[in-house]
Protein backbone atom coordinates (compact mmCIF):
# COMPACT_ATOMS: atom_id res chain seq x y z
CA UNK A 1 0.00 0.00 0.00
CA UNK A 2 1.09 3.57 -0.76
CA UNK A 3 0.27 6.57 1.32
CA UNK A 4 1.62 8.89 -1.57
CA UNK A 5 -1.24 10.79 -3.24
CA UNK A 6 -2.48 11.20 -6.79
CA UNK A 7 -1.22 14.01 -8.80
CA UNK A 8 -3.81 15.01 -11.58
CA UNK A 9 -2.76 17.92 -14.14
CA UNK A 10 -4.55 20.34 -16.82
CA UNK A 11 -4.63 23.66 -18.70
CA UNK A 12 -7.21 24.94 -15.96
CA UNK A 13 -10.29 23.82 -14.51
CA UNK A 14 -11.32 21.34 -16.67
CA UNK A 15 -9.82 18.74 -15.04
CA UNK A 16 -11.34 19.08 -11.57
CA UNK A 17 -14.67 16.97 -13.10
CA UNK A 18 -11.78 14.08 -12.86
CA UNK A 19 -10.30 15.09 -9.12
CA UNK A 20 -14.52 15.30 -8.31
CA UNK A 21 -14.64 11.34 -9.78
CA UNK A 22 -11.87 10.51 -7.71
CA UNK A 23 -12.48 12.11 -4.22
CA UNK A 24 -15.78 10.29 -4.49
CA UNK A 25 -14.79 7.14 -5.49
CA UNK A 26 -11.58 7.10 -3.49
CA UNK A 27 -12.45 8.98 -0.35
CA UNK A 28 -9.33 7.83 1.47
CA UNK A 29 -7.08 9.09 -1.08
CA UNK A 30 -5.44 12.07 -1.15
CA UNK A 31 -4.87 14.26 -4.47
CA UNK A 32 -2.50 16.98 -5.56
CA UNK A 33 -4.11 19.13 -8.68
CA UNK A 34 -1.96 21.40 -10.44
CA UNK A 35 -4.09 23.39 -13.31
CA UNK A 36 -1.55 25.48 -15.36
CA UNK A 37 -3.92 28.41 -16.13
CA UNK A 38 -0.94 30.72 -16.62
CA UNK A 39 0.01 28.91 -19.96
CA UNK A 40 -4.16 27.25 -20.63
CA UNK A 41 -5.51 26.55 -22.45
CA UNK A 42 -4.06 24.21 -24.36
CA UNK A 43 -6.16 23.65 -27.13
CA UNK A 44 -4.81 26.48 -29.07
CA UNK A 45 -1.56 25.87 -29.18
CA UNK A 46 0.98 23.83 -30.77
CA UNK A 47 1.70 20.23 -30.21
CA UNK A 48 5.45 20.55 -29.38
CA UNK A 49 4.38 23.54 -27.21
CA UNK A 50 1.62 21.21 -25.10
CA UNK A 51 4.16 18.05 -25.23
CA UNK A 52 6.50 20.55 -23.17
CA UNK A 53 4.31 21.81 -20.90
CA UNK A 54 3.19 18.32 -20.33
CA UNK A 55 6.46 16.85 -19.15
CA UNK A 56 6.82 19.88 -16.82
CA UNK A 57 3.91 19.24 -15.14
CA UNK A 58 4.84 16.07 -14.26
CA UNK A 59 8.33 16.58 -13.01
CA UNK A 60 6.51 18.86 -10.55
CA UNK A 61 3.77 16.75 -9.41
CA UNK A 62 6.74 13.98 -9.30
CA UNK A 63 8.84 16.57 -7.03
CA UNK A 64 5.50 16.79 -4.54
CA UNK A 65 5.58 13.53 -4.35
CA UNK A 66 2.57 11.41 -6.10
CA UNK A 67 2.62 8.20 -6.93
CA UNK A 68 0.37 7.96 -10.09
CA UNK A 69 -0.32 10.73 -12.51
CA UNK A 70 -3.90 11.21 -14.32
CA UNK A 71 -3.54 13.85 -17.27
CA UNK A 72 -6.69 15.27 -16.69
CA UNK A 73 -6.26 17.00 -20.61
CA UNK A 74 -7.40 15.78 -23.15
CA UNK A 75 -5.43 18.05 -25.27
CA UNK A 76 -2.10 16.94 -23.29
CA UNK A 77 -3.22 13.63 -23.87
CA UNK A 78 -3.32 13.61 -27.31
CA UNK A 79 0.22 15.32 -27.68
CA UNK A 80 2.75 14.74 -25.08
CA UNK A 81 1.57 11.10 -23.33
CA UNK A 82 4.32 9.45 -25.36
CA UNK A 83 7.13 11.07 -24.24
CA UNK A 84 6.11 11.73 -20.86
CA UNK A 85 5.77 7.79 -20.40
CA UNK A 86 9.01 7.73 -22.06
CA UNK A 87 10.73 9.81 -19.67
CA UNK A 88 9.10 8.04 -16.40
CA UNK A 89 8.18 4.61 -17.43
CA UNK A 90 8.43 3.19 -13.73
CA UNK A 91 5.23 6.29 -12.67
CA UNK A 92 1.75 4.90 -13.51
CA UNK A 93 0.33 7.45 -15.99
CA UNK A 94 -3.28 7.41 -16.43
CA UNK A 95 -4.64 9.49 -19.62
CA UNK A 96 -8.82 10.17 -20.59
CA UNK A 97 -8.59 9.20 -24.67
CA UNK A 98 -8.44 5.39 -24.34
CA UNK A 99 -11.17 4.94 -21.45
CA UNK A 100 -13.63 6.81 -23.09
CA UNK A 101 -12.78 5.02 -26.46
CA UNK A 102 -14.10 1.69 -24.64
CA UNK A 103 -16.84 3.15 -23.10
CA UNK A 104 -18.09 4.84 -26.05
CA UNK A 105 -17.73 1.47 -28.22
CA UNK A 106 -19.62 -0.67 -25.59
CA UNK A 107 -22.41 2.26 -25.15
CA UNK A 108 -23.04 2.70 -29.24
CA UNK A 109 -26.19 0.62 -30.74
CA UNK A 110 -25.41 1.84 -34.70
CA UNK A 111 -21.59 1.53 -34.51
CA UNK A 112 -21.49 5.64 -35.02
CA UNK A 113 -19.54 7.77 -32.61
CA UNK A 114 -18.74 10.73 -32.42
CA UNK A 115 -16.21 12.93 -30.56
CA UNK A 116 -16.27 17.05 -29.73
CA UNK A 117 -12.89 18.41 -28.15
CA UNK A 118 -10.30 20.88 -28.60
CA UNK A 119 -8.71 22.11 -32.03
CA UNK A 120 -5.62 20.29 -30.77
CA UNK A 121 -7.28 17.55 -30.11
CA UNK A 122 -9.45 16.89 -32.81
CA UNK A 123 -6.15 17.49 -34.96
CA UNK A 124 -4.11 15.20 -33.63
CA UNK A 125 -6.20 12.36 -34.60
CA UNK A 126 -5.54 10.31 -31.21
CA UNK A 127 -9.11 9.50 -31.25
CA UNK A 128 -8.80 8.31 -34.84
CA UNK A 129 -5.69 6.12 -33.63
CA UNK A 130 -7.34 4.86 -30.61
CA UNK A 131 -10.59 3.62 -32.58
CA UNK A 132 -8.32 2.23 -34.74
CA UNK A 133 -6.25 -0.23 -32.58
CA UNK A 134 -9.64 -1.35 -30.65
CA UNK A 135 -10.30 -3.03 -34.35
CA UNK A 136 -13.99 -2.50 -33.58
CA UNK A 137 -16.26 -1.92 -36.68
CA UNK A 138 -17.42 1.31 -35.92
CA UNK A 139 -17.53 5.20 -37.59
CA UNK A 140 -15.59 7.76 -35.81
CA UNK A 141 -17.15 11.67 -36.91
CA UNK A 142 -15.08 14.26 -34.72
CA UNK A 143 -15.84 18.16 -34.17
CA UNK A 144 -13.59 20.72 -33.20
CA UNK A 145 -14.85 22.58 -30.13
CA UNK A 146 -12.88 25.53 -29.13
CA UNK A 147 -14.80 28.02 -27.47
CA UNK A 148 -16.49 25.50 -25.23
CA UNK A 149 -13.37 25.94 -23.03
CA UNK A 150 -13.43 29.21 -22.88
CA UNK A 151 -17.15 29.76 -21.60
CA UNK A 152 -16.03 26.93 -18.96
CA UNK A 153 -12.99 28.89 -17.70
CA UNK A 154 -14.55 31.87 -17.20
CA UNK A 155 -17.29 30.33 -15.68
CA UNK A 156 -20.03 29.92 -17.60
CA UNK A 157 -22.04 26.98 -18.30
CA UNK A 158 -25.48 27.95 -19.17
CA UNK A 159 -27.17 30.69 -21.32
CA UNK A 160 -28.28 31.47 -24.74
CA UNK A 161 -24.56 32.12 -26.36
CA UNK A 162 -23.46 28.73 -24.79
CA UNK A 163 -26.90 27.13 -26.18
CA UNK A 164 -26.62 29.22 -29.95
CA UNK A 165 -22.43 27.89 -29.65
CA UNK A 166 -23.69 24.17 -29.33
CA UNK A 167 -26.51 23.63 -31.49
CA UNK A 168 -23.77 25.31 -34.08
CA UNK A 169 -20.89 22.70 -33.15
CA UNK A 170 -23.28 19.80 -32.59
CA UNK A 171 -25.72 20.13 -35.29
CA UNK A 172 -23.53 18.36 -38.50
CA UNK A 173 -21.99 15.98 -35.83
CA UNK A 174 -25.46 14.74 -35.35
CA UNK A 175 -26.50 14.85 -39.14
CA UNK A 176 -23.98 12.17 -39.27
CA UNK A 177 -26.11 9.48 -36.88
CA UNK A 178 -24.16 8.82 -34.41
CA UNK A 179 -25.96 7.86 -31.26
CA UNK A 180 -23.00 7.80 -28.56
CA UNK A 181 -20.67 11.30 -28.55
CA UNK A 182 -17.29 11.40 -26.23
CA UNK A 183 -16.88 14.56 -24.82
CA UNK A 184 -13.17 14.87 -25.44
CA UNK A 185 -12.57 17.84 -22.94
CA UNK A 186 -12.62 16.90 -19.08
CA UNK A 187 -14.17 21.11 -19.31
CA UNK A 188 -17.25 19.87 -20.85
CA UNK A 189 -18.92 17.69 -18.46
CA UNK A 190 -19.29 21.22 -16.92
CA UNK A 191 -21.39 22.14 -19.86
CA UNK A 192 -23.27 18.43 -19.58
CA UNK A 193 -27.25 19.68 -19.44
CA UNK A 194 -26.45 22.03 -22.41
CA UNK A 195 -24.99 19.30 -24.36
CA UNK A 196 -27.53 16.54 -23.66
CA UNK A 197 -30.15 19.37 -24.53
CA UNK A 198 -28.66 19.76 -27.76
CA UNK A 199 -28.32 16.29 -28.71
CA UNK A 200 -31.70 14.99 -27.12
CA UNK A 201 -32.14 12.52 -24.65
CA UNK A 202 -31.48 9.13 -27.07
CA UNK A 203 -27.64 10.60 -27.58
CA UNK A 204 -25.74 8.49 -25.14
CA UNK A 205 -22.56 10.99 -23.92
CA UNK A 206 -19.59 9.17 -22.60
CA UNK A 207 -17.40 11.62 -20.11
CA UNK A 208 -13.55 10.90 -20.15
CA UNK A 209 -13.60 11.76 -16.23
CA UNK A 210 -15.55 9.01 -14.96
CA UNK A 211 -13.77 6.69 -17.20
CA UNK A 212 -10.76 7.81 -16.69
CA UNK A 213 -11.37 6.57 -12.24
CA UNK A 214 -11.82 3.22 -13.71
CA UNK A 215 -8.59 3.10 -14.87
CA UNK A 216 -7.01 4.78 -11.85
CA UNK A 217 -9.08 2.00 -9.81
CA UNK A 218 -7.71 -0.38 -11.60
CA UNK A 219 -3.85 0.67 -11.57
CA UNK A 220 -4.61 1.25 -7.85
CA UNK A 221 -5.23 -2.27 -7.53
CA UNK A 222 -3.05 -4.31 -9.62
CA UNK A 223 0.08 -2.24 -8.21
CA UNK A 224 -0.98 -2.53 -4.67
CA UNK A 225 -1.22 1.72 -4.55
CA UNK A 226 -4.11 1.98 -2.19
CA UNK A 227 -3.64 4.51 0.69
CA UNK A 228 -3.90 2.74 3.62
CA UNK A 229 -6.78 3.94 5.75
CA UNK A 230 -6.23 6.14 8.64
CA UNK A 231 -6.61 9.96 8.70
CA UNK A 232 -8.57 12.05 6.36
CA UNK A 233 -6.51 12.54 3.31
CA UNK A 234 -5.11 16.35 2.32
CA UNK A 235 -5.67 17.14 -0.92
CA UNK A 236 -3.61 20.15 -2.55
CA UNK A 237 -4.32 22.51 -5.69
CA UNK A 238 -2.07 24.16 -7.34
CA UNK A 239 -2.08 26.34 -10.09
CA UNK A 240 0.26 28.72 -12.10
CA UNK A 241 -2.15 31.64 -12.84
CA UNK A 242 -4.19 34.01 -9.97
CA UNK A 243 -4.78 31.85 -7.64
CA UNK A 244 -7.81 34.31 -6.12
CA UNK A 245 -9.33 33.45 -9.40
CA UNK A 246 -8.77 29.51 -9.61
CA UNK A 247 -9.74 29.63 -5.90
CA UNK A 248 -13.11 30.79 -6.79
CA UNK A 249 -14.29 28.84 -10.04
CA UNK A 250 -12.25 25.67 -8.19
CA UNK A 251 -15.14 25.72 -5.29
CA UNK A 252 -17.65 26.89 -7.96
CA UNK A 253 -16.91 23.90 -9.69
CA UNK A 254 -15.56 21.05 -7.30
CA UNK A 255 -16.35 22.34 -3.77
CA UNK A 256 -15.70 22.80 -0.29
CA UNK A 257 -12.31 20.56 -0.66
CA UNK A 258 -10.83 24.14 -2.17
CA UNK A 259 -9.54 25.26 0.43
CA UNK A 260 -6.76 26.93 -0.27
CA UNK A 261 -4.90 27.50 -4.05
CA UNK A 262 -1.06 27.77 -4.03
CA UNK A 263 0.40 29.37 -6.86
CA UNK A 264 3.47 27.36 -8.37
CA UNK A 265 5.07 27.13 -11.53
CA UNK A 266 6.40 23.88 -13.56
Amino acid sequence: MDPRPIGIFDSGVGGLTVARQLIDAFPNEAIIYFGDTARGPYGPRARDEVQRFSLENVRLLLDAGVKMIVVACNSASSAGLEQVRAEHPDVPIIEVIEPAVRAAIAATRNRKIGVIGTTLTIASGAYDRAVAASMENVELFSAACPRFVEFVERGETTGDEILEVARGYLTPLLATGADTIVLGCTHYPLLGPVLQYVCGRDIVLIQSDKEAAIDVFATLTRRDLHRPRGADPVHRFLCSGDGTSFEQLGRRFLGPEIVTVEVAHA
